[in-house]
């Protein structure tokens, strides 16, 4: 009976550590990136770096995000989800290392670096957040989530004033996240340490279910709600800036979008308990991202409304599209799959949206074409809601050779 019980003790403490590894790993995953924005003025004037040259700091991470999350599944099944995330963890930190040395190609070898860790560990969490805790999955990637996007937060925040405080400037308000990325790594080292190794059958599992119709809808779900945040960071307070709101005013709106946003995020596990399936909420939600649009288009004046209403449907769609990498999967195997397709899609959507945005506004000498942009886009993300709100992606591997999946596929149950 002591027996029992001591293991059960054991098995209660391993998973609140892995618990904990995986939120203080959440939280590096958007910091070192939100923190340069403020600062690019600063970077510029201490580089003189044209503002073309500057732009890739945003752009590069996104690029790798792309580029690498189709790796992830591979790597995985090679290595095992416990070792390769590490490895992007230790990768992550050396990255924001090197970014603290006082030079330009520092600036950029270690913004690389950043944009690699942080793609295996975004493809990683909604894997192993399905494989460890399968009934628990919205409210931990609503957890991981919020954690994500609070620490980002705070990191847009402070980078100003760390920079006028610290010894080496904006050097040291890029480099401090080094700390916290070694107190991840810390906390990763036992999973890694008792990480079965990786079973042979799992080296077959890493194919991504490009020939599912679901599997697009949660795509374009993700590349959608993406694009939309990334534009929004980008562009608000310029928006705002054009419509006569000081620089300082639009400053703390755009932070009041991320913290509202933040705040969305925690109501989302609630809803998705009693909903049967996610197409209403999913629906819902990208439709007030939409309201926020249209608003900016015809009433711009009333900024701290919309700040609010895009942070609502925003906050909540990012939950959501996370939610969706695990809950559409049948197994831990096809939500790594499912999230290395989505993903890679996902942030090429929104390394080209603010590109996008940024062009139709210096065509037009206005912000109304580009805000019907984002309405269109709103418009196609509330649409494809009513797809990757339920159903289950299945494995591409037992898919029948030449084989057309409907679309889109759906098992019986709603996957919760």
């Amino acid at each position: 009976m002591l027996t029992v019980m001591e293991n059960k003790s054991t098995r209660r403490s391993g998973q609140v550590l892995l618990v904990w590894g995986l939120l203080v790993a959440a939280a590096n995953l958007r910091a070192s990136l939100t923190g340069v924005g403020p600062l690019l003025d600063r970077v510029q004037a201490d580089l003189g770096l044209a503002p073309a040259v500057l732009g890739l700091l945003n752009t590069l991470p996104l690029l790798a995000f792309a580029a690498l999350s189709p790796m992830v599944p591979r790597l995985a099944a090679r290595w095992g989800d416990e070792r390769l995330l590490g490895g992007a963890l230790v990768v992550l930190t050396l990255g924001i290392a090197v970014r603290w040395v006082p030079s330009a190609v520092g600036l950029f070898a270690g913004t690389v670096l950043i944009g690699a860790g942080i793609a295996v560990g975004n493809v990683l969490l909604p894997s192993l957040i399905k494989r460890d805790f399968p009934t628990k999955v919205g409210l931990l990637t609503s957890a991981y989530a919020t954690v994500m996007g609070g620490v980002a937060a705070v990191a847009s925040g402070v980078a100003v004033p760390i920079s006028e405080i610290a010894p080496g400037g904006w050097y040291t308000a890029l480099g401090c996240w080094v700390l916290i990325a070694l107190v991840a790594v810390l906390l990763w080292l036992p999973q890694m340490r008792t990480a079965p190794p990786a079973p042979q059958a799992a080296r077959g599992q890493h194919r991504l279910p490009w020939g599912s119709g679901l599997a697009w809808a949660v795509t374009a779900f993700m590349g959608l709600q993406s694009l939309g945040f990334y534009v929004v960071v980008t562009w608000l307070p310029q928006v705002f800036q054009d419509n006569g709101v000081s620089a300082a005013t639009a400053g703390w709106l755009l932070f009041l979008f991320q913290a509202v946003a933040v705040l969305t995020s925690l109501a989302v596990p609630g809803a998705l308990r009693w909903a049967r399936d996610q197409r209403a909420l999913a629906t819902i939600c990208s439709a007030i991202l939409l309201l926020g649009y249209l608003g900016l288009l015809v009433a711009p004046d009333l900024a701290l409304l919309w700040s609010v209403v895009l942070g609502l449907g925003g906050g909540a769609c990012l939950v959501l599209a996370l939610a969706f990498l695990g809950m559409r999967a049948q197994d831990a195997a096809g939500a790594g799959a499912l999230s290395a397709m989505a993903q890679s899609i996902g942030y090429l959507l929104a390394a080209v949206g603010p590109v996008v945005f940024g062009l139709l506004h210096t065509v037009s000498s206005s912000w109304q074409a580009p805000l019907v942009l984002m309405c269109v886009a709103a418009a196609g993300q509330t649409i494809v809601a009513l797809v990757a709100g339920r159903g289950t992606v299945r494995p591409a591997e037992v898919q029948e050779p030449g084989r057309v999946p409907s679309v889109p596929e759906r098992a019986s149950s709603p996957g919760h």
